[in-house]
């Protein structure tokens, strides 16, 4: 079974929160033919997307005909809206949480989904991912790499990890609003640079914190193949190492990254047998980050092309691997 860990997705009916609340920065999306859209925010063009963003039917298809029997679906990033007031972040979150859903629901053989929860309240994130958990019936939630520039190993945010341990909520953390934006603007660096290192910027921050000492059951799967956090890890340790006034864990954070996940999407297979060797083969997921320009096509090709695999190290990897970071079984 082959299972894409790494798609997104967003309503066709997306409300205009623009006008509705009356701030710009809310992503807008404008049809602009029945196969695709421009993604607006604050006014100028965020990203063009094609109707295999919104349409069920188009995803299924093209599942079919590159051989994925299942999406992991999660909302596009732009959508976490941290920035904004938390009635209205709440607002967007469980519009999207409540499509999502449906989705599944209609398709319960081709989906599993992720919902989302507005992290600049703690109180109102947990309750929106218990609601995701117990009443949606979704598999676990997606969340940013930072919350308004606060890393993720805010103490602020110790109690929502603590809650997704206590209920078991898988968490899938993709990159947004990340660093250098001034600087990244020209050749689309944003994507190719910048998203890898606000990933690294997380995983560093959660190894290094104590997060994962103090919940060591808590379940995180890094976009990206991690971005480069596994290629720097070993400067981290040594970080780590020459510091000690620095520490605050018992381990240094390679010890704990081993209980990191992380999709497969590196586009090299040199890149997986890395994060294989370093990691486990248990801990990568297949994910492509359809149905975005930048993703693998067909998803899992270079899983595929890794010869050194087993068949059945090759089944963990396109689809068990997922499955049992989401708790489910099929």
């Amino acid at each position: 079974m082959r299972i894409d860990f790494h798609t997104h997705i967003l309503p066709l009916d997306l409300p205009d929160l623009s006008g509705k609340f009356g701030q710009d920065r809310w992503p807008v999306l404008e049809l602009k033919c029945s196969c695709g859209a421009d993604i607006m925010v604050s006014g100028k063009l965020f990203r063009k997307v094609t109707d295999q963003v919104w349409d069920a039917e188009k995803r299924i298809q093209d599942m079919n005909a590159e051989g994925v029997d299942m999406q992991v679906l999660s909302p596009v990033p732009v959508t976490f809206s941290y920035w904004a007031p938390i009635d209205q972040a709440l607002y967007m979150s469980s519009f999207q949480n409540d499509f999502i859903a449906e989705t599944v629901n209609r398709h319960p053989d081709k989906f599993i989904g992720l919902g989302t929860v507005p992290l600049q309240d703690l109180k109102v994130a947990i309750k929106e991912m218990e609601r995701c958990k117990f009443e949606l019936g979704l598999a676990g939630i997606e969340i940013g790499t930072n919350v308004n520039g606060e890393n993720l190993d805010s103490p602020v945010l110790l109690e929502f990890f603590q809650m997704a341990e206590k209920w078991n909520v898988p968490l899938f953390i993709h990159p947004w609003e990340t660093m250098a934006k001034d600087r990244t603007e020209r050749h689309n660096l944003m994507y190719t640079v910048a998203m890898p290192s606000e990933t690294a910027l997380a995983a560093a921050s959660i190894a290094w914190s104590g997060v994962m000492e103090k919940f060591p059951d808590l379940k995180i799967c890094f976009a990206h193949g991690g971005g480069s956090f596994p290629y720097i890890l070993p400067r981290i340790d040594q970080g780590w190492a020459v510091w000690p006034e620095l520490r605050k864990t018992s381990m240094p954070p390679s010890y704990y990254a081993q209980k990191f996940y992380f999709d497969s999407l590196n586009y090299d297979t040199r890149n997986i047998e890395y994060l294989i060797d370093r990691f486990g083969y248990q801990k990568v997921l297949m994910g492509s980050d359809y149905p975005f320009l930048l993703r693998e096509k067909p998803p899992g090709q270079v899983i595929d092309d890794t010869l050194n695999l087993s068949d059945e190290v090759k089944a963990k990897l396109l689809g068990g691997n997922a499955l049992r970071f989401l708790n489910l079984e099929l």
